[in-house]
């Protein structure tokens, strides 16, 4: 971190905040507060959705997951756009006809006061969580790569948040999202080509794009039916809809952006352009990762890229085992370096040949396994050590080989995917906290302005609960995963009751709440005996299959809840 690099990170930041607050204070009732007044143009609902959904862990993760798996991941997303028709076609009118200012506010107008209370606990656990974890996944990584004490970083973020939010709500929110979003895209697409620039003279996109190919890197679509993949075009097409359908149509830090929209078409336009916009903004983030790859084919590579396993190494007895392995890996990329030239050599004479692609096959196979056997040592030396690298990916080639000033625009980038996206889980938090718990229960008549205290109170409670959360979380995996993880155990159930909600009438109050307690438990036994006692690639069940499951079990459920009280009855 040079100088040049704090000033274009401490501006940015300060900006973002002071600009926040100044755009957005002074909210005098609940309206105000919480749907920003109904003023937000469709454009801004779009960014401020996108916004929301890509964190830090979007711009930190995806692209290490892109480097070590490959594209695949893109099948992720492959359902989000039809889940955007849906919502704006059935969700959107129906909220705005209600006139709610939660989501969950609807669930008692159609079933019960329980039914709403359930769904807003599940939401506010997860969300709780989630938020959390928006902090904690740049913290921790920024911490490990510049030395930074990892709650000072929590703190930073979360109180930065936590500003701008409490003093304007959703307003807030939204008007902030649109700088990062400008931030964000930026300092991303300066970064991707970058990386163009910095490959060898000779070398073309098109010869890139082969180098990749040739390392299975470009797999983007997977047809196979097997339950145990974690992403293929079914699982994406089904549980990525079922995900996407639940979180932005039943999530209130997504349904509060779109809430705030100055009508429904306008509404439906933010989220239609969020459709359109999501999957090739995932595809090139995950391209920038690839091309990351392709980079290090002619630079120097670590052997894990966490430098906190490097420090646990040369402070344990394994060291010179580990040093071993280094001049291997060295020796091996001067390997993949000669190879890969003579490989664009004959790729400029437009010949693909077959002898050196399978030589670079084999020489990627050999790195995986010295990769691996670093990993063994990094646990001999340290059982709890995190040997999944994928986080660091990214970040190492950003402080390694950007010029200065780039290195603190793309830390701006990280810090403020994390403010955007954490500042609308707070704002959902306080807002779902205020007025489908608090409010609710509450008995006497209050003012307008007892509520909008009550929400920055409440946004002030769940920021301080994050950056708590943040503090005490441990690394867990790869962090994009372990987000749409707590994600996916949740949303189902949740999907399923606003499904029957809006589409099942027969289905009444107490068929519906005892479906939900029973689908959320057995989505709970499912996770535990079908992933999470399984090691990372050895799961018996992909993730996006536990939100298809969750809706439609408690779908199926609430039927034949239904049916068999109405037979009772009828005796």
């Amino acid at each position: 971190m040079q100088v040049f690099d704090w000033i274009v990170l401490i501006v940015t930041l300060l900006f973002i905040v002071i600009y926040g607050v100044w755009k957005t204070k002074g909210s005098e009732n609940v309206k105000d507060y919480i749907l920003g007044s109904n003023e937000t143009p469709w454009h801004t609902v779009g960014l401020s959705v996108m916004a929301t959904q890509a964190s830090a862990i979007t711009f930190l993760s995806t692209p290490g997951q892109a480097y070590h798996d490959g594209m695949g991941f893109l099948q992720f997303y492959f359902g989000l756009p039809i889940a955007m028709v849906v919502i704006c076609v059935t969700f959107i009118p129906i909220y705005h006809k209600y006139k709610i200012f939660t989501a969950y506010e609807y669930l008692e107008k159609r079933f019960d006061l329980r039914t709403r209370s359930l769904t807003a606990i599940l939401f506010l656990v997860q969300r709780g969580l989630g938020t959390g974890l928006t902090i904690y996944a740049p913290s921790i990584i920024l911490s490990a790569l510049l030395g930074w004490n990892l709650t000072l970083m929590n703190v930073v973020i979360g109180v930065l948040v936590i500003i701008y939010t409490f003093s304007g709500g959703t307003k807030a929110v939204n008007v902030t999202q649109k700088q990062q979003m400008f931030v964000i895209m930026s300092g991303m697409f300066i970064t991707f080509f970058l990386i163009l620039y910095y490959l060898p003279n000779d070398m073309t996109f098109d010869n890139a794009m082969h180098i990749a190919g040739a390392n299975d890197k470009m797999n983007i679509v997977d047809f196979s039916f097997n339950p145990e993949e974690k992403y293929t075009f079914w699982s994406g097409i089904t549980g990525g809809f079922f995900l996407a359908l639940a979180y932005f149509g039943t999530d209130q830090s997504q349904v509060g952006r779109y809430l705030s929209g100055k009508s429904v078409r306008e509404s439906q336009m933010g989220l239609i352009m969020n459709g359109l916009l999501k999957v090739p903004m995932q595809f090139f983030i995950l391209l920038t990762g690839v091309m990351v790859f392709v980079f290090f084919q002619f630079n120097p590579v670590p052997l894990n890229f966490n430098p906190n396993n490097k420090i646990i190494i040369e402070k344990s007895a394994y060291k010179n085992e580990y040093h071993l392995l280094e001049k291997k890996l060295d020796a091996l990329s001067e390997d993949k370096k000669v190879i890969n030239l003579l490989y664009i050599d004959q790729l400029n004479q437009d010949y693909d040949n077959p002898i050196l692609r399978k030589e670079l096959i084999g020489l990627s196979s050999k790195e995986k396994d010295l990769r691996d056997r670093a990993k063994e040592i990094i646990l001999k030396a340290d059982s709890n050590s995190e040997t999944n690298d994928k986080d660091y990916v990214f970040f190492h080639f950003i402080l390694h080989y950007l010029p200065k000033g780039l290195v603190g625009l793309l830390l701006a980038v990280i810090i403020s995917a994390a403010m955007s996206s954490t500042a609308s889980g707070l704002s959902a938090l306080a807002s779902t906290t205020a007025i489908d718990i608090y409010k609710r229960n509450v008995k006497e008549e209050k003012s307008e302005k007892h509520y909008v205290n009550a929400t920055k109170f409440f946004t002030l409670f769940w920021g301080i609960i994050a950056i708590l959360f943040a503090s005490i979380g441990t690394l867990f995996e790869n962090l994009i995963q372990l987000v749409n993880i707590v994600g996916s155990i949740f949303y189902g159930t949740v999907l399923g009751v606003f499904l029957v909600g809006f589409y099942i009438k027969i289905v009444k109050s107490n068929a519906i709440f005892y479906s939900a307690v029973i689908s959320q438990i057995t989505i709970f036994i499912i996770y535990y005996y079908a992933i999470f006692i399984y090691e990372s690639g050895h799961e018996k069940l992909g993730y996006l299959w536990l939100n298809f499951i969750g809706a439609i079990l408690t779908i199926f459920l609430s039927i034949i809840i239904q049916g068999c009280c109405y037979r009772k009855n009828k005796i």
